[in-house]
């Protein structure tokens, strides 16, 4: 039943006190990738140490890289003189969905890229077709090899080129971004993706020397460069650890700070939180825009979620949230519009006692005063922290099967917790 192990939570009261964030996980994939366009050795801080980050490093060694990753103080040194190939075979595209973002990199380095499909989380069609057309548009050669994905950039690209993305897709615009730095001209992306993490990203991009503006309504503007330098950067908090750890405390009925989260990236979740009658107080000391503290209701309320792009609420909390209102007095709608089946954990959370009832993409969720600990299987990284958070609520023990899913999302998220009074152990198997 499971990968490696599983994840033992028992219920657990009043989890409360202060938590620092690492880095954020979307944020460093496409950063990592993006120092394939330079030459020299970069150094990146609060970098986290989890497995799909660890795969990332993987891919960019096979391609020649040299990475040090202190895992202890979460800093990476890369070099990347000495990449010398343009190819990724499948057992590490296997692996994980970000590693489609080094297609973009690559282009732009060598002028051709082969890669395998990607693989990673099993939450839907997660489409890479944003990607490939977004290179078509910019003049780039796609072909398919069986399960190969072969780009040719070699012939003479347009110097002023526009896409328009059909949806705001955050790979593909890491993507294109990274392909358009390096090229000659100006490259226009409307209805690009605009998350926190897309911009820490641009901001690396920018310190290495990278021509990007914005425009409204989410356009970027990127004019290609001729050369690109290493660069020092610290990653920003990640805003889905705060979510998971505020949740925590929430459905325990704890206090927690958060120093280094930033309220102004997480805006509709602190709304939703407060809709459901939990105190939620931002900015720490002098800042206004750092620091988040919640004190949690003993009555939570239903309230209703839609999942969006950026700055609507985070498909990534939504499973999450969805264990909080499980709890919660009344009946919340949670609707799924980013990825299709990632209300997998539904039947899970069913298993646990609460009352869900799906019909497509939403979630009709009836609260229940009791959840009662039971086995459950995650799905995938989102779906094994709500059956932890559920498990921390649930009279019992209960055991979060699919630690793998834990482990590409989280860097020891469970010893944080732990220090907050949570009962949770990591069961090796």
């Amino acid at each position: 039943m499971s990968i490696n192990g599983y994840i033992s939570v028992e219920q657990s009261f009043n989890i409360s006190g202060q938590a620092e964030l690492v880095g954020a996980k979307n944020a460093a994939l496409p950063i990592m990738a993006s120092l394939i366009l330079v030459s020299g050795k970069s150094v990146l801080h609060s970098v986290p140490n989890s497995a799909d980050i660890n795969e990332m490093i993987d891919l960019l060694t096979d391609l020649g890289a040299k990475i040090h990753f202190d895992k202890d103080s979460n800093i990476l040194e890369f070099d990347g003189s000495s990449i010398y190939k343009a190819e990724v075979k499948h057992e590490v595209m296997d692996k994980m969905r970000a590693s489609i973002l080094v297609m973009g990199p690559l282009l732009s380095r060598f002028k051709k890229a082969r890669v395998a499909f990607p693989g990673g989380c099993s939450i839907g069609a997660r489409p890479i077709d944003f990607h490939l057309k977004g290179f078509e548009c910019l003049g780039v050669s796609i072909t398919y090899d069986n399960d190969f994905i072969y780009a040719s950039a070699d012939q003479e690209l347009n110097k002023k080129k526009k896409i328009v993305l059909e949806y705001p897709s955050v790979g593909a615009t890491e993507n294109l971004i990274m392909f358009a730095t390096l090229q000659n001209g100006s490259t226009t992306i409307v209805n690009a993706a605009l998350e926190p993490e897309v911009l820490d990203f641009i901001e690396v991009l920018k310190k290495m020397g990278a021509d990007i503006k914005f425009d409204l309504p989410a356009t970027v503007i990127v004019t290609g460069v001729k050369k690109l330098n290493p660069i020092m950067h610290t990653i920003i908090p990640d805003r889905l650890e705060a979510g998971a750890l505020l949740l925590a405390s929430a459905i325990t009925g704890g206090k927690i700070i958060l120093p280094s989260a930033r309220p102004d990236q997480m805006e509709m979740f602190l709304e939703k939180l407060k809709q459901m009658g939990h105190e939620v107080i931002t900015g720490i000391g002098n800042n206004s825009n750092l620091g988040i503290k919640l004190i949690a209701t003993k009555n939570p309320k239903a309230t209703n979620i839609k999942t969006c792009p950026y700055p609507g609420f985070p498909t990534d909390l939504q499973s999450p949230m969805m264990a909080a209102l499980c709890l919660a007095n009344g009946v919340s709608i949670v609707d799924e519009t980013v990825f299709e089946n990632r209300l997998m954990h539904v039947k899970e959370l069913e298993k646990m006692g609460a009352q869900i009832s799906v019909k497509n993409s939403k979630a009709n969720v009836n609260g229940v005063n009791h959840l009662y600990g039971a086995n459950v299987i995650a799905s995938d990284i989102r779906a094994s922290a709500a059956l932890v958070l559920a498990g921390l609520a649930a009279t019992g023990k209960t055991q979060v099967f699919g630690l793998h899913h834990w482990r590409r999302g989280y860097d020891k998220l469970e010893d944080k917790l732990k220090i907050l009074g949570a009962k949770i152990e990591i069961i090796q198997e």
